[in-house]
């Protein structure tokens, strides 16, 4: 019998450790080296920014992994079928809830395309998929107040109607003609297993293999949380120490419509991820940023964010993508504008 051990390949010490941690390592030693009495300001920052997040970051681990183990997300499927006007409503709504990742939504959405749910729907589904999510919810809340998430949580179903409707409307026109890849790329870091067949089980401690599923979601996504927010909470704090406030007042404040504008467009390359980008809201809040622009940059980096991008860059063809990103844009400018109005 052949060595398995010594045929497979062994991972590097950069895979094992982990890359965020590590650039955590290195952010703190160029502080060191550059600003050493900046160091303990820097890490007590961090820690205490994790202790007052974490309850909102518990309460979104224990939401997913019940989701998760119970089956709910199963759920999800029923939202495309029937009236069309009714699946893109509906599709908004739940996509602006379930907890998916952007590989689970890559082989649940070609199943369903493959089924013949129509475009407009996955659009709805697709534009407030990324955007919003029980764990998204409860850590926005935790850092940028209640209103802030709610109003990020209407955000997401209006765009996601928004682009639906008008998908809905524009069927017939080239644009969105024969959309599909004539091979999707259905690939992802969650395979391409069906997980959405049969009844949830609500009371999943019943099962050996549920009860797993509750264990293992939940400590993938408790180091997920505490890697990202660590991570940001620490750029945070060097945001607040060496950006200068005016600069990103004269860049990013003020009350018309450009500081919006902008917020959407530098909201994809600035972003790392959905929870990562809270903290650097709240800096740039801290630093003179204005609220339209926060809300245009969290919507905008959301939903064209890499992960979220691929999920629709793998199943459709790229006029269809960029209608998708132009939704996007649009969404986040006019959600920005309603939130400066409101805030």
């Amino acid at each position: 019998m052949a060595d398995i051990a010594s045929s497979t390949p062994r991972p590097s010490v950069w895979s094992r450790i982990g890359k965020v941690w590590i650039v955590l390592l290195l952010i703190l030693a160029a502080v060191a080296v550059l600003d050493p009495t900046q160091v303990w300001p820097t890490v007590t920052f961090t820690a205490n920014a994790l202790l007052h997040t974490a309850p909102f970051i518990a309460f979104a681990v224990f939401a997913v992994a019940y989701l998760k183990a119970t089956g709910a997300e199963r759920l999800v499927a029923k939202v495309f079928q029937g009236n069309q006007v009714r699946m893109i409503a509906m599709a908004a709504m739940v996509g602006g809830l379930a907890p998916f990742c952007s590989c689970e939504v890559i082989p649940f959405i070609a199943a369903m395309l493959a089924l013949g749910a129509p475009l407009a729907a996955v659009m709805a589904f697709w534009l407030a998929s990324p955007l919003m999510d029980p764990a998204m919810f409860a850590i926005t809340s935790g850092t940028l107040g209640w209103d802030f998430a709610v109003a990020k949580a209407v955000a997401a179903v209006g765009i996601g109607m928004f682009g639906g409707f008008a998908t809905m409307l524009a069927a017939r026109s080239v644009l969105f003609a024969d959309p599909l890849r004539e091979k999707p790329q259905v690939g992802g870091c969650c395979g391409t297993k069906k997980p959405y067949e049969g009844a949830p089980v609500w009371r999943f401690w019943t099962q050996a293999d549920r009860r797993e599923t509750f264990r293992a979601t939940g400590m993938e996504n408790a180091v997920f949380l505490l890697k990202w927010l660590t991570l940001a909470y620490m750029l945070e704090a060097l945001m607040l120490e060496y950006v200068p406030a005016d600069m990103v007042a004269g860049v990013l404040g003020g009350t018309g419509i450009g500081p919006i504008i902008l917020g959407a467009l530098v909201g994809a390359p600035a972003y790392l991820n959905g929870y990562a980008a809270v903290p650097l809201i709240d800096a740039l809040l801290a630093q003179g940023m204005s609220d339209g622009a926060a809300m245009s940059f969290v919507i905008a980096g959301g939903v064209s964010c890499i992960p979220a991008a691929i999920a629709v860059w793998a199943l459709v063809k790229p006029r269809v993508f960029f209608a998708y990103l132009a939704f996007a844009f649009t969404g986040a400018v006019l959600a920005g504008i309603a939130w400066q109005a409101i805030a």
